[in-house]
C-alpha cells in the first residue's frame, strides 16, 4: 500500500478540504480553527485527528513540530475583500489570514501548498498586489506556482460553485503537476440529489418536485457570523431557487411528511424549504458526515466549506506531482 502523505490544513472549518484530501490519500498531521463549533464537527467525524482551535494569526508551529516538513499546506480561507491593502496596519481579518497563511510556508515548509478563496483572486486587477504579495514570497521560498479557477458542479457537486484556486510546489515536483479535469460529463441537478430525502417521510409529491427542480443549485453561502438567521443567499439567488420550487428565505427542521400539501405557488413563501442536512448534501459531505450546532450555526459551516467531491479532485492531481520522480 502506497504510504499516505501527510497535511497541515488551516481554517478548517466543518472539514470539507481535510475530509476531500483524505479520500485523495492525505491524513492530517494537525487541523487549525479558531471556533469552537467548527473544532467540534471536525472531532465528533475524525475523533483521531488532531484539532488545535486557535487563531490562525497567533499559530506558533515550533509549538507542534509535527507540522514541520509535511507534504501540502491547505487552506480553505475566509474570501478576501478587494478593498484589503496588503501592508495596511489594520487589515482585514480576510487578508490577515491570508498573509498568516503565505508565513506559515516559511516555518513548515511543505512540499506543496493549496489555496482556496474567491475567483476574481485568481485574476482580477482588483486583487493584483494581493497576487505580487503572494507571488513574491513564494518565489522568495523556491516554489513555482499556478492559479486556476474550478468550478464545483464539474465534479459531480450539484452547485454552480466557482473556486480560485492556488497550488505551488517546490521546483523539483512543479513539472508533474496539472489541474484536475471535470470528473462528471453532465452537470447533477438538485432534484436528482435531494429526491431520496424528499421521499423519506412519505411525501407524495416530491417526485413531481424533484422534475422541477432540473437545475444546479446556485452557490451555497454561509454569510457572516453577525447576520441573522440561516437563508440560502441575497435577492438573485432566492430568485434562482425559486425556480425550482424551493423558498430560500429560510431552512426547514424536517422534509415534507405524507401529510404536506404543495401548493405549486409562484409565491415563494408557499414553497418548499429544504434542511440543512439537504444543505450538505448540496455541498456533497459524505451522508454520514455530522455537522454540529444549531440550525445557523450548521448551516454557516455548511456554506463556508469546499465541496469534498473539489478537494479530492485538487488533492488526487497533487498527489500525482508529490510522488512524480523529478526528471532534471
Amino acid at each position: 500500500m502506497t504510504d499516505r502523505l501527510r497535511f497541515v490544513d488551516v481554517c478548517s472549518g466543518a472539514g470539507g478540504l481535510a475530509s476531500g484530501l483524505e479520500a485523495a490519500g492525505f491524513s492530517p498531521v494537525l487541523l487549525l480553527d479558531v471556533k469552537p463549533q467548527a473544532c467540534e464537527t471536525l472531532l465528533t467525524n475524525r475523533p483521531h485527528w488532531n484539532v488545535v482551535c486557535e487563531d490562525l494569526v497567533g499559530f506558533l508551529p515550533d509549538e507542534y513540530p509535527e507540522t514541520f516538513d509535511v507534504d501540502l499546506l491547505s487552506a480553505g480561507l475566509p474570501r478576501v475583500r478587494a478593498s484589503a491593502a496588503v501592508g495596511r496596519a489594520h487589515s482585514d481579518q480576510e487578508l490577515r489570514l491570508l498573509t498568516a497563511t503565505i508565513c506559515l510556508l516559511h516555518s513548515i515548509q511543505p512540499r506543496a501548498l493549496l489555496l482556496e478563496n474567491l475567483p476574481a483572486l485568481v485574476d482580477s486587477p482588483r486583487y493584483a498586489d494581493i497576487r505580487e504579495f503572494i507571488e513574491a514570497e513564494l518565489i522568495h521560498l523556491g516554489y513555482r506556482f499556478r492559479w486556476f479557477v474550478l468550478n464545483a458542479v464539474d465534479f459531480g457537486v450539484p452547485q454552480d460553485r466557482k473556486q480560485g484556486i492556488l497550488v505551488a510546489l517546490k521546483d523539483e515536483w512543479f513539472h508533474a503537476f496539472t489541474p484536475p479535469d471535470p470528473t462528471v460529463d453532465e452537470h447533477v441537478p438538485v432534484g436528482r440529489v435531494l429526491l431520496p430525502s424528499m421521499r423519506s417521510r412519505g411525501w407524495r409529491d416530491a417526485d413531481a418536485w424533484a422534475s422541477q427542480a432540473s437545475a444546479v443549485a446556485p452557490t451555497l453561502v454561509g454569510g457572516s457570523e453577525n447576520r441573522g438567521g440561516a437563508d440560502l443567499g441575497p435577492s438573485g439567488t432566492k430568485r434562482a431557487w425559486a425556480r425550482m420550487g424551493v423558498n430560500a428565505g429560510a431552512l426547514a427542521d424536517e422534509v415534507p411528511g405524507a401529510e404536506y400539501e404543495w401548493s405549486r405557488s409562484n409565491d415563494p413563501a408557499q414553497m418548499v424549504k429544504i434542511t440543512v442536512s439537504q444543505a450538505a448534501l448540496l455541498q456533497s459531505f459524505p451522508p454520514d458526515w455530522r455537522i454540529t450546532g444549531r440550525k445557523t450555526a450548521q448551516y454557516r459551516q455548511i456554506g463556508h466549506a469546499t465541496p469534498p467531491p473539489v478537494g479530492q479532485a485538487l488533492g488526487a492531481s497533487i498527489a500525482t506531482a508529490l510522488r512524480s520522480v523529478h526528471s532534471p
